[in-house]
């Protein structure tokens, strides 16, 4: 079984070209973009690789057909979160259902991750932001969400027989929108109304992007930023970000809320994309984007449409006073108006109770499961899952 680093563009196209064998038995499989999983390994269009490194393999058979492929890396912004076990990260991960190719995959990365000076290693995950490539898909295998893999069932076994153990779960949570809210999401709702303009919560607009951004980094740095080694995010990026997404927002899915115009709350969505993706396919030319096009204008006319929570977060200041709920309650509202009727909640870890709680406080019932394993090197240390957000 020969493995191959990716080095040349037709290493690139087998690369990218074998989860449609893995997938093609697959119905409910919807293909990531081909250009957005390149934009990781571009040093162009990949920031992490001003400081961090990456690399990644193919591995074939004695025919030379493609059976296996993976990526490793090192990235500085998160690698040392944990002084005493500095952390490398592996994903990309596909393979056929055989234990020995994968063993072959997982070993390329061990050892290039120890030669670098790790001592451990998560996966799957992305060289990247944790909204998307992240996890291993263990339960609910429907239809992906926009920037989340689908695993076939067998690659749990993979992992584990391998030796890489739980580090937490993710949750993808679903309700419908019109179901009611507990009487004190109202409640709360109807409190801080009463010190409207003090209190006020609104969605956000696109054509003030420059405000969107500035809204966005301050909520996200205060809320998100060094939890569980999450990496805090500049004005910078966060225009960026905001840049990159602008053609596929509905800015009634944006919502914030606000203290004295100081933004202390926010619940991002976005359109489920990948239901108008699936129509168009993985290469994004000209002819699929007018036809990306097409299929987004005939979206947006449906009355019955998905939407998924991108991101939520309130500042420490202001968590538990009522805010998130007063929050859903004006987000819920515009979303039955806009014609939404499903919503899914991305990437909610086990290790953040109170979010967990939130989403149970809103009817919502976990849908997806994905798995981020940890792998010790030394197979003597105790393992220790990640910690819970207090």
């Amino acid at each position: 079984m020969p493995l191959l680093e990716v080095t040349t563009p037709a290493q690139v196209r087998h690369f990218l070209d074998l989860p449609s064998r893995i997938y093609r038995n697959h119905p409910n499989w919807i293909s990531p973009l081909d250009h957005e999983i390149e934009v990781v390994f571009d040093p162009k269009k990949n920031p992490n690789l001003a400081t961090g490194t990456v690399i990644r393999w193919i591995l074939t058979d004695a025919a030379g057909e493609t059976i296996g492929r993976v990526a490793a890396f090192v990235n500085p912004a998160t690698a040392h979160a944990d002084t005493n076990l500095p952390t490398g990260g592996m994903g990309f991960f596909e393979c056929i259902d055989d234990q020995h190719a994968a063993d072959t995959l997982f070993e390329a990365c061990r050892n290039w991750l120890v030669d670098r000076g790790m001592q451990a290693m998560d996966g799957p995950i992305n060289f990247g932001e944790r909204d998307r490539f992240w996890g291993l898909l263990v339960s609910g295998f429907t239809e992906p969400n926009y920037g989340m893999f689908y695993h076939p069932p067998y690659y749990q076994q993979l992992f584990e027989n391998y030796g890489f153990q739980l580090y937490f779960k993710q949750y993808t949570c679903h309700r419908g929108v019109a179901m009611q809210l507990h009487p004190s999401f109202s409640n709360a709702a109807v409190r801080y109304a009463e010190q409207y303009p003090a209190f006020q919560f609104r969605h956000a607009s696109k054509r003030n992007a420059k405000k969107l951004a500035h809204d966005f980094h301050h909520v996200y740095n205060l809320a998100w930023a060094n939890h569980s080694g999450i990496a805090g995010m500049s004005l910078e990026k966060a225009r960026d970000l905001v840049k990159q997404m602008k053609p596929v927002l509905d800015e009634r899915l944006l919502w914030f809320a606000y203290h004295n115009d100081e933004p202390i709350a926010f619940f991002v969505s976005l359109p489920e994309l990948n239901q108008i993706f699936k129509h168009v396919g993985r290469n994004f030319n000209l002819w699929n984007k007018l036809r990306f096009l097409w299929e987004k204008r005939k979206y947006e006319q449906r009355t019955d449409k998905k939407l998924f929570g991108v991101i939520f977060g309130v500042v420490p200041e202001w968590q538990g006073k009522g805010v998130e709920s007063a929050l859903m309650v004006h987000a819920r509202a515009q979303f039955m108006q806009a014609g939404y009727s499903e919503i899914e909640m991305n990437w909610i870890g086990d290790f953040n109770p109170r979010m967990l709680a939130l989403t149970r406080s809103i009817g919502a019932r976990i849908y997806k499961t994905h798995v981020t394993y940890r792998y010790l090197f030394d197979r003597e240390r105790p393992f220790e899952r990640s910690p819970i957000i207090r």
